[in-house]
């Protein structure tokens, strides 16, 4: 979810329904499953509500209201590490993140639920209402692109080929 406000609410929303909704689980899946499922879709209700909503802006977070006051901030950074480690890591953390965008929804929730949250292939093809096979091949579509995405900052410029060019052994 990217907010932890956000995710607190699937949460919540994911719980809450369940609640209402006990009676209706058939046990032809697994609990676990069946709320994950719930939780899918109560994720994606949120971030397609999220997509029409403004956003602003770090300075204009950052002015000082009416009463001349600047917000202070939430959070303290931990300095148990250097500061250059903490920048790379950081740095890593919004690379993958930012391939993590660029892949299709669709791509992204597969890859998210098996190898983020651990699903089994059935979980993830129960909790988004896919085949199994379907899954598998949303994966593999995923893992390629962020491979290739990847590989491109992470690489090594010295080892790239040409395109269409293959190495003969």
């Amino acid at each position: 979810m990217r907010q932890e406000h956000d995710a607190e609410d699937v949460t919540q929303e994911a719980f809450l329904s369940a609640m209402e909704h006990l009676a209706g689980f058939r046990e032809e899946a697994r609990f676990r499953t069946w709320l994950m499922r719930i939780a899918t879709h109560a994720a994606l209700k949120i971030l397609r509500k999220r997509r029409g909503l403004d956003t602003v802006s770090l300075e204009a977070s950052t002015e000082p209201d009416a009463e001349g006051v600047i917000p202070h901030p939430e959070f303290i950074a931990d300095w148990r590490q250097s500061p250059e480690e903490l920048v790379h890591r950081n740095e890593t953390r919004r690379l993958l993140e930012e391939a993590l965008e660029r892949l299709d929804e669709k791509h992204r929730l597969v890859f998210l639920l098996r190898d983020v949250e651990g699903l089994s292939v059935r979980e993830t093809a129960e909790a988004l209402g896919l085949s199994e096979v379907n899954v598998k091949v949303r994966l593999l579509r995923a893992r390629l692109q962020l491979r290739e995405q990847l590989t491109r900052v992470f690489g090594d410029q010295h080892r790239a080929l040409a395109r269409g060019h293959h190495p003969v052994s």
